[in-house]
C-alpha cells in the first residue's frame, strides 16, 4: 500500500509576538486505498489541519512542519505553485458549500467550467460530464438552477461534484454529509470510497460516527487541538481508549434519553381538535402565537408539501423531518413569511415585534457580514434593538464560546463556533418563535446534544415556540414534543 502524504509535525498557530497553539504537532500518512477519518470536538483544529494542508489558511495563522507529497515538501512551495495542484493534485470538498459555488453563476456552467479549465474536456465533453455527474448526484433538474435556489444538501451535492473535476488522487473531505438526509449521506459516502478507489487517498472530517464506519481504514479523534487517539476504525468506533472518545460514542441522539411529554391541558386538547381537518379559516387556537391553515408550497413544479395545518404556543417544541430537498427549510421560511405560500392562510399574533420571530439559518457563513468581528456583530444587534450587552457574557459561556472568539471575523471560525454565535444573537431578541434550520449539522456529537438541549430548555424557559429542523430522525424524535415529517406527495395533516 503506496504511501501518497506524509504529515510530519503540522502546527497551525496564530501569528503574533506571542502566538497561541490552534493545532498542536500532528503526524500521520495517507494511504492509497486506505481512508483516513477525523472525528472530535467543534474548534478542535480538524478544518484548520484541511485548510493547511490545501494551503489555504487566513493570514492571521501560521503552519509549520512538513507535509510530503510526490516527493515534495509542500509547505516550502510558493503559494502561486501550490494553487496549481488544486484541483489536479489535490482537491478539496468544502464545509460550505456557499462559500465555493459562485452566487450568480448557474450550477451546471460552474461544474462544467471546471471540467474545461481542469479537467481538459472540450465544451461539448464538459457539458456532457456535468450532466452525468448531477444526475448521479440527483441533481438533475438543477443545471440552470443558482445556487440560492438549492437546498443546503442540494448545494453540498454541488460543490461536491465541482471539487471532483480534475480527478485529483489526493481528497480532502469536510463535513461531505453535512445537512444530507441518510439515504443521500450513504450515497456521497459511497461516492468518496469510488473516488478513493485502490490508488487515491481520501481524509474525511466528519461529526458522523456512520460516515467514518462505512469509510472504514482509519480514524483519528481530536479534541483542543491535539490528537487524542488512532486507529482501525473498527477499534476506534467501537471501543474508544479515550475518555472523550467514549463521551462521543455516548453522545449519539440513538442514546439521548427520550423527550419530555408535551403538556396535555384541556385547552391545547381542544385546539388540536380544533385544527384536525384542513380549512381555510385560519383562526388561532388559544394561546398560540403563529398559525397556519391548508398551507401548501411547491418549487420548480414539485409540490413540496400540501394541505398542512399548524399551530404554535409558546413553549411548542415541533420537530420538522425529513429527506433532502422535501421542502423543510421552505416549510419555515413560509411560515416566518420569508416565502410566500401558493395556498392557505398564515397568522402571526399581532401584538409581537415582528423581529421576536426569527430563523437560525442552515449555513450560518451567509448570515454573518463577513468583514466585520463577531464582537462588532453583536454589539450592532444589541444598539440596533437596545438589548443590554450585559447578557452577552453569560450566555457566551453557557453556549461554550470563549470572549476571544469576539475578536475574530466569520471566516476565521470553525463552522460550529459560528452556529453558536448565530444561537446567541437570535436569543439576545428574545424570540417568540424559532425556525431553527439544522442548527447542530456543524456541531460534534457531544456539543450538538448540549446545544439541541440547550435551546429546547431555553425555548420552554422563555416559552418561546420551536421548530427544530433535522436530517436526523433520532434526534427530533429524543428533542421535541411533535414532529412533521415532510415525504414525497404529501397529503392532509395536522400538527
Amino acid at each position: 500500500m503506496s504511501t501518497m502524504m506524509t504529515v510530519k509535525e503540522l502546527c497551525v498557530t496564530t501569528a503574533g509576538d506571542a502566538p497561541e497553539v490552534l493545532l498542536e504537532p500532528i503526524s500521520f500518512a495517507l494511504k492509497a486505498g486506505e481512508p483516513l477519518t477525523l472525528i472530535g470536538q467543534t474548534g478542535s483544529g480538524k478544518s484548520l489541519l484541511a485548510q493547511a494542508l490545501m494551503g489555504n489558511l487566513p493570514g492571521s495563522l501560521e503552519v509549520s512542519g512538513e507535509v510530503w507529497v510526490d516527493q515534495q515538501d509542500v509547505l516550502s512551495l510558493p503559494l502561486s505553485e501550490r494553487r496549481r495542484w488544486w484541483g489536479r493534485r489535490l482537491a478539496m470538498l468544502p464545509q460550505e458549500p456557499w462559500s465555493a459555488l459562485d452566487p450568480i453563476m448557474a450550477i451546471g456552467e460552474q461544474i462544467g467550467e471546471g471540467h474545461r479549465l481542469v479537467g481538459g474536456l472540450t465544451t461539448v465533453e464538459a457539458e456532457q460530464a456535468t450532466r452525468r455527474d448531477l444526475a448521479h448526484l440527483g441533481l438533475e433538474d438543477s443545471y440552470a438552477r443558482l445556487p440560492m435556489q438549492m437546498s443546503g444538501g442540494m448545494a453540498q451535492r454541488a460543490a461536491f461534484a465541482a471539487a471532483r473535476t480534475g480527478n485529483a488522487p489526493i481528497v480532502i473531505a469536510d463535513e461531505p454529509t453535512k445537512g444530507l438526509d441518510r439515504g443521500r449521506r450513504d450515497e456521497v459516502v459511497a461516492l468518496l470510497r469510488e473516488a478513493l478507489g485502490s490508488h487515491g487517498a481520501l481524509l474525511t472530517i466528519t461529526h458522523d460516527f456512520e460516515v467514518a464506519r462505512q469509510l472504514g481504514g482509519k480514524v483519528m479523534i481530536l479534541r483542543k487541538g491535539r490528537c487524542l487517539e488512532q486507529g482501525d476504525a473498527d477499534s476506534v468506533l467501537s471501543q474508544p481508549t479515550s475518555g472523550y472518545g467514549r463521551e462521543l460514542m455516548e453522545a449519539q441522539p440513538e442514546r439521548w434519553p427520550e423527550a419530555t411529554a408535551a403538556p396535555t391541558d384541556p385547552q391545547r386538547k381542544q385546539a388540536a381538535i380544533e385544527r384536525s381537518a384542513p380549512t381555510l379559516s385560519c383562526t388561532p387556537p388559544p394561546g398560540a402565537v403563529l398559525s397556519a391553515s391548508a398551507l401548501g408550497k411547491s418549487r420548480g413544479g414539485r409540490v413540496l408539501f400540501k394541505d398542512l395545518n399548524l399551530a404554535f404556543r409558546r413553549g411548542d417544541i415541533v420537530g420538522v423531518s425529513g429527506p433532502s430537498g422535501s421542502g423543510k427549510s421552505s416549510l419555515g421560511d413560509v411560515l416566518l413569511g420569508l416565502v410566500a405560500p401558493d395556498e392557505g392562510e398564515l397568522w402571526r399574533d399581532p401584538s409581537v415585534q415582528p423581529s421576536r420571530f426569527l430563523k437560525l439559518y442552515q449555513d450560518p457563513p451567509a448570515a454573518f457580514a463577513p468583514y466585520w468581528t463577531m464582537g462588532t456583530l453583536i454589539d450592532d444587534v444589541c444598539r440596533l434593538h437596545r438589548l443590554d450587552s450585559a447578557r452577552i457574557a453569560p450566555m457566551l459561556e453557557r453556549l461554550g464560546l470563549t470572549p476571544a472568539l469576539l475578536d475574530r471575523r466569520p471566516s476565521e471560525m470553525s463552522g460550529g463556533e459560528l452556529q453558536r454565535f448565530s444561537i446567541l444573537r437570535a436569543l439576545l431578541l428574545d424570540p417568540v418563535f424559532l425556525f431553527a434550520d439544522e442548527p447542530t449539522s456543524r456541531l460534534d456529537p457531544v456539543t450538538q446534544r448540549e446545544t439541541v438541549a440547550l435551546l429546547v430548555e431555553l425555548a420552554k424557559e422563555r416559552d418561546c415556540a420551536l421548530l427544530l429542523v433535522s436530517h436526523d430522525e433520532a434526534l427530533v424524535a429524543k428533542s421535541c414534543d411533535r414532529i412533521v415529517s415532510l415525504e414525497p406527495a404529501v397529503t392532509s395533516r395536522a400538527v
